[in-house]
């Protein structure tokens, strides 16, 4: 049974559906209305909130590990430049998560195919390309973030012809340690998920994350703490066998076939301890992997490198933050090829 849109957590402007999966799981869609031109206390001051036609499309957003949807200011980035925003919360993430689930647990990437085509019936799409139901016609531009981004990856590979374009926000797309790496201990951590795949591995972020973006720490995001916490979930045997089976399935080369834009810092700062370092960089990814890793996607990517971003892009100062949506905003037209590309350029320069 479809659930009724109601009020989002996000305030005024955003509604939520709960999305009903297989084995009583489920998946919550959050869409953004917009607000009547009032604008968002968002932080960013740079969006236009003038009245102008843009491009005809849907966005569809994913997150990464131990994260939801909460960043209102990407939502009013692509409502102001015309475009219909979603957000999926995955199982067990977020909205979707109630007590006694386990955390952000998964055995196969390909397990999130039902919340992402659950959410696409929710945006009026059909899961069939060409069907011609409304929707179907308008462009859908998939934007991932971190895990979120291998995810989505793999869905595209797997799904010609259903998306127009794919941005990636810091994927997920190769181990830290690269491909050796990943490559020598997969067989152990596949072992370790057939037999004891909810045992908890040794935490992988001190804290660190947390205390670049936090408004409490040394950032400026208000978030809650139960569905992103400080040191993130425990990481699990399953999940990390997932993520190497997919970043695996990557390095084969995936022959996505619609243009790829991926977002990415200049720098990594990997470290166990806190420096002032954290505060310019990605410290969650091997960026110069990822940048390399990339390139197997499809055959055009666009690898944009922000100096001094950190892991999500999006929560990255001002100045950052401004940057990398006007490469946005540049690089759309050109992988959408709309008839009115120039007025998205126009909406979208400058922000």
């Amino acid at each position: 049974m479809t659930q009724p849109w109601e009020p989002d957590i996000l305030g005024e402007g955003f509604e939520q559906q709960t999305l009903n999966l297989d084995g009583g799981a489920v998946a919550t869609v959050v869409r953004y209305l917009g607000d009547d031109g009032q604008g968002l206390d968002t932080g960013a001051p740079w969006l236009d909130t003038a009245e102008a036609p843009g491009i005809d499309a849907d966005v569809l957003y994913v997150h990464g590990w131990s994260d939801y949807f909460f960043q209102r200011h990407v939502a009013e980035f692509w409502h102001r430049a015309g475009a219909r925003f979603y957000a999926l919360d995955l199982h067990n993430y977020g909205r979707s998560l109630s007590p006694g689930m386990v955390p952000g647990f998964v055995t196969n990437l390909a397990d999130y195919d039902a919340d992402i085509a659950a959410a696409l019936s929710a945006m009026g799409r059909s899961g069939v390309p060409g069907q011609g139901i409304p929707g179907q016609d308008r462009p859908l531009i998939l934007l991932g973030h971190s895990t979120g981004g291998l995810t989505l990856s793999l869905w595209a590979a797997r799904h010609p012809g259903m998306a127009s374009a794919l941005i990636l926000n810091s994927p997920w797309l190769e181990f830290q340690a690269t491909e050796l790496g990943r490559r020598a201990i997969a067989p152990l951590v596949g072992l370790h998920a057939r037999l004891h795949p909810l045992a908890p591995l040794p935490p992988v972020d001190p804290g660190i994350y947390t205390r670049t973006v936090s408004a409490t720490l040394d950032g400026e995001w208000d978030y809650n703490l139960e569905w992103r916490p400080d040191r993130g979930f425990p990481v699990t045997p399953a999940f990390l066998d997932a993520v190497f089976r997919g970043q695996a399935t990557v390095a084969a080369g995936l022959g996505i076939d619609v243009p790829v834009l991926v977002l990415l810092s200049d720098k990594s700062y990997l470290q166990p301890k806190w420096s002032a370092d954290a505060l310019t960089a990605d410290v969650a990814l091997n960026v110069d992997a990822v940048a390399h890793r990339s390139l197997s996607l499809a055959d055009t990517v666009t690898v944009s490198r922000l100096p001094n971003a950190f892991h999500d892009i999006f929560l990255s100062p001002e100045p950052i933050r401004r940057e990398a949506f006007a490469r946005i905003g540049r690089w759309v037209p050109t992988a959408l090829q709309p008839s009115d590309a120039a007025e998205w350029e126009a909406r979208t320069a400058g922000l």
